[in-house]
């Protein structure tokens, strides 16, 4: 490369040598280690986003780190059950998954959803693989079970939500083949149950039950918000599972964010070292996570 005499290139390209002067000690902390990364929401319909993010796993796998992807799916499985006329009802905001509903999440997750991930890592350079966790007996999924209460007697009352389901066991053999041979893992919520049956989990659920059965150095759980904000809605960046129950009692953590929250206490709790509660529609958010001092979400450690 030539030398340059711009004094404000030379500044741009030092900056550039300080950046990964930075990251040297995190590249040298990670290598080898897994990082299992739920992928969903805004940044998955955003075509600039979408390409960030495949950059950014297949930069991963090129230093060393070994990368796997959990994706999720709800707005296109909603989007293709109004195409093709099949009826959702949901119960305490679950969607109620019968037969017909089943067939098109796993045909939505494991063929449109996931093959789409898996050509945007090959636009980046890198080679993956969809499965789901029906392959290689990765997942045994268990049906789940809600119960509540009817407001008019008090008395609780099972829900039955068809097939829906939670990881019950995991097999992480079909993972660590791929990965060993310089792939990377795309996997779509989908697995069998004892039974025989086939069923839909949730993203961060699958994404938590992975990251522990691999022992996983970080599960990053991104979203479309900045992370877990206090009160004045400034970001919080390091949780304990204490803390997150002090801030659900007094209701700065609610709503949808409680679910996710819960997926990293059980992940930190059951192998994983740490899970990071990320705004995926920032762009290299995961990078910034990972290789600066700063960070950029919520870090929740055991």
């Amino acid at each position: 490369m030539p030398h340059s005499d711009d004094p404000a290139q030379m500044t741009a390209m030092l900056a550039k040598a300080e950046t990964l002067v930075e990251a040297l000690p995190y590249l040298q902390r990670y290598a080898g280690r897994t990082f299992v990364v739920k992928y969903g929401g805004h940044a998955m319909g955003d075509p600039d986003l979408a390409h960030d993010f495949a950059q950014d796993v297949v930069l991963l796998k090129a230093v060393g780190i070994n990368p796997v992807v959990v994706h999720g799916g709800g707005p296109q499985i909603g989007a293709m059950l109004k195409k093709l006329g099949v009826e959702s009802t949901f119960v305490d905001g679950l969607r109620v998954t019968d037969k017909a509903t089943a067939e098109v999440a796993e045909m939505v997750l494991s063929g449109a959803i996931n093959k789409e991930i898996v050509r945007w890592i090959a636009g980046a350079g890198g080679k993956a693989i969809g499965i789901s966790g029906k392959d290689g007996g990765l997942v045994t999924a268990t049906k789940v079970q809600r119960t509540t209460k009817d407001p008019g007697s008090n008395i609780e009352q099972v829900l039955d939500l068809g097939f829906v389901g939670e990881p019950k066991a995991v097999d992480s053999t079909v993972i660590k083949t791929i990965s060993d041979a310089g792939m990377i893992p795309v996997i779509a919520p989908i697995a069998v149950g004892e039974d025989g049956e086939t069923y839909n989990i949730n993203a961060d659920t699958m994404a938590g039950a992975i990251a522990a059965a691999l022992g996983a150095a970080r599960l990053f759980l991104l979203t479309d918000v900045a992370g877990v904000l206090d009160k004045e809605k400034q970001l919080l960046t390091d949780l304990r599972p204490a803390d997150i129950e002090r801030l659900q009692s007094d209701g700065t953590i609610s709503g949808g964010m409680i679910p996710k929250l819960e997926t990293c206490i059980h992940a930190v709790e059951a192998g994983c070292e740490a899970a990071v509660v990320l705004d995926g529609r920032v762009p290299h958010a995961m990078l910034l996570e990972i290789f600066t001092e700063r960070g950029a979400g919520t870090l929740i450690r055991a």
